[in-house]
C-alpha cells in the first residue's frame, strides 16, 4: 500500500476544492454562489480535510474514494466560519475582508446555509461501505459545532466562566470538527471502531490544543503570519483561557483593573494594550503553553496506543508539528 507525502495528500485536497469551486462556479443564482466561491478561494491551511485524507491513508491507498468527504469536511467548516464572523463582528480573515464585509450579512448567512446543505450532499455522493456512520458521526459533529458557538456566545454575557466550561467550549466549538474528520477518514476506509474511536480522541485532544494556542495568537502573534488583528479577543471582551486564567491568578487591584478594562467598548487600542501588559505580568503566555504541551502529549500517547505500524503514524506526527508550531 502506497504511503502517500502530506504535500501529495494537501495535492489532492487543493484538487478536489478546485473541482468543487469549478461546479459551484456554474450554478445560479451567482449572488448565492460567489461569496462560497470566495470563502472557498481564500484557502486557508485545509488541516481538516488533510486529516482526513491522513487517516484514511493509514488503511488505504485508494485516496479517490474518500475525497468527497473531505470535500464535505472543508465546505462545512467554511460554512461554520461565514456565521461565526458575523456573530464576531469579524472584519477580516485569513488577510482578507470576511464575507459578510466583502458582500452583506444576508448573502453570508444564505450563502453558509447552502454549504451546509452541499456538505450533506457530498457525504452522499460516496459509495462507501460505513456511509451511514459517516452520517451520522457527520450529523452529531454539526450539532456539537452549533452548542459550542451558542455557548461561546452565552458566555460574553458573563464574567464567571471557569476553566471546564471553557474547555467544554472549545471542544464542542473546534475540537469536535477535527476528531470528525480524523474519524471518518478512518471509516470511509473501513478501519475497525476501536482505532477509529481512537483516531477521534486524538483528534479532540489535536483540536483542544489547536484552540488553545489560537487563543495565545490571537494575543502574542506575529498578525502577517496569524491573518487576523492582533488583540481581537480582547476588543470584543471573549472568554479566552488567558482571560479566565489572568482573573484566576490577578490580586485583587489587578483583578479590578482588569475587570475595569472588560467593561470599556471604546479606546480598544488602549484596552488591548492594557490587557496585554496584565497577562504579561501574570505569566499567562507561558501557563497557556503549559496547558497546550498537555494535549499534544495526550496526542502522542494515543498515537503510541494505535495497533499500526509506527513508520504510517508519520504523517500524524508531522501534521501536529505543523499545527501546533505557529509563529508568535
Amino acid at each position: 500500500m502506497k504511503q502517500y507525502t502530506i504535500n501529495e495528500l494537501q495535492e489532492f485536497v487543493s484538487a478536489e476544492i478546485a473541482l468543487v469551486r469549478k461546479r459551484l462556479q456554474q450554478n445560479s443564482p451567482s449572488a448565492l454562489y460567489i461569496p462560497i466561491d470566495y470563502s472557498l478561494e481564500m484557502g486557508g491551511k485545509r488541516i481538516r480535510p488533510l486529516l482526513l485524507l491522513i487517516s484514511y491513508n493509514l488503511f488505504s491507498d485508494k485516496i479517490e474514494m474518500a475525497l468527497p468527504v473531505a470535500a464535505a469536511i472543508e465546505v462545512f467548516h467554511n460554512f461554520t466560519l461565514l456565521h461565526d464572523d458575523i456573530m464576531d463582528k469579524a472584519e477580516v480573515r485569513r488577510n482578507r475582508p470576511t464575507v459578510h464585509k466583502k458582500f452583506s450579512e444576508n448573502n453570508a448567512i444564505l450563502s453558509g446555509d447552502v454549504m451546509a446543505f452541499l456538505s450533506y450532499r457530498y457525504l452522499l455522493e460516496t459509495a462507501l461501505k460505513k456511509q451511514h456512520a459517516i452520517l451520522a458521526l457527520f450529523t452529531q459533529t454539526a450539532i456539537e459545532v452549533c452548542e459550542g458557538q451558542q455557548l461561546d456566545m452565552d458566555f460574553e454575557n458573563r464574567i464567571d466562566v471557569t476553566e471546564s466550561e471553557y474547555l467544554e467550549m472549545i471542544k464542542l466549538k473546534t475540537a469536535v470538527l477535527l476528531a470528525c474528520s480524523l474519524k471518518a477518514g478512518a471509516l470511509a476506509a473501513e478501519a475497525d471502531d476501536e482505532t477509529a474511536g481512537l483516531l477521534y480522541d486524538f483528534g479532540l485532544n489535536l483540536g483542544l490544543a489547536f484552540q488553545l494556542q489560537d487563543d495565545l495568537l490571537d494575543s502574542f502573534g506575529d498578525p502577517a503570519v496569524f491573518g487576523k488583528k492582533i488583540g481581537g479577543d480582547i476588543g470584543a471582551n471573549k472568554k479566552t483561557f488567558l482571560l479566565i486564567k489572568a482573573l484566576e491568578k490577578a490580586d485583587e487591584p489587578t483583578k479590578s483593573t482588569l475587570m475595569k478594562w472588560l467593561k470599556t467598548d471604546s479606546a480598544e487600542e488602549e484596552k488591548v494594550k492594557a490587557v496585554l501588559e496584565i497577562y504579561k505580568q501574570l505569566n499567562i503566555q507561558a501557563i497557556t503553553q503549559l496547558k497546550i504541551d498537555e494535549y499534544f502529549k495526550n496526542c502522542s500517547d494515543i498515537l503510541n496506543t494505535l495497533k499500526i505500524e509506527a513508520a504510517k503514524t508519520e504523517n500524524l506526527r508531522a501534521i501536529s508539528n505543523i499545527m501546533l508550531n505557529r509563529v508568535f
